[in-house]
């Protein structure tokens, strides 16, 4: 397996990261997969076998069911790896529950705690853009996350490089 590293960080990730989108196969995500806990555990094990420790899935991917699929597929291998989940999808039926508000990524990020059976997360990153919720505060939300010890690392899955841009400039 070739590795590289995490952005500009010393954090050494495979080429190769497994995504765990098809994990659980609720709803509409059933259209993408329907992977259940056996196979999971199979497919995770190959993975690791295989070299790859970047793991990749996001609470919205079956309402949760992938995270935690995942993270008991994952089990006592998890501090070998490196593993990423994302936040910004509906998670529920309140108005709160979707977007980038301090709200949303607070309640959401220890709900995919809990459910990837870890206290951390190596790569937290926002899954598209919220032009409801100002960029500071999301901001803010995941630089305390990083103080807090529960994420390691902030990005983004889903923008284009001209909302990046907008990003930067705020940095």
């Amino acid at each position: 397996m070739k590795y590289q590293t995490l952005g500009d960080t010393g954090v050494l990730v495979s080429e190769l990261c497994f995504g765990a989108m098809g994990f659980g196969g609720t709803d509409m995500w059933a259209n993408v997969g329907k992977t259940q806990q056996n196979e999971a555990d199979r497919l995770v094990g190959i993975a690791l076998d295989a070299g790859i420790n970047f793991f990749d899935t996001a609470n919205v991917y079956s309402t949760g069911i992938s995270e935690q699929i995942l993270g008991n597929a994952l089990g006592a291998k998890r501090k070998d790896i490196v593993l990423a989940t994302k936040v910004r999808g509906k998670m529920g039926e309140g108005v709160n529950n979707v977007g980038l508000s301090r709200v949303h990524i607070m309640q959401q990020v220890d709900e995919s705690l809990k459910r990837l059976g870890t206290d951390y997360i190596d790569l937290y990153q926002i899954h598209g853009f919220d032009i409801l919720t100002p960029l500071e505060e999301t901001l803010r939300a995941l630089d305390d996350l990083v103080r807090s010890g529960k994420v390691g690392y902030i990005g983004c899955s889903n923008l284009t490089a001209c909302m990046l841009n907008v990003i930067n400039k705020v940095l």
